[in-house]
């Protein structure tokens, strides 16, 4: 599996899943749109942490620096 995701984009995504798990487990959300934001959490903890998108490659994006060639 290569990596797509730029270490800013994994922050961002590992900082969100930590908002919304936080967000669930003190209760602040309940309900439905609770359980939608733990699924959120759950999925970007695990892209972040991988550091590759199912949906980036479905579409080809990439937010990975692009290693120079001359280099």
């Amino acid at each position: 599996m290569t990596k797509n995701m730029s270490n800013f984009d994994r922050i961002i995504r590992l900082t969100l899943a930590l908002v919304f798990f936080t967000l669930f487990f003190t209760g602040t959300v309940a309900g439905v749109p609770a359980n939608i934001l733990m699924v959120f959490g759950v999925v970007f903890a695990i892209t972040g942490t991988v550091g590759n998108c199912p949906l980036y490659a479905l579409f080809g994006i990439s937010t990975c620096r692009v290693p120079d060639p001359k280099q």
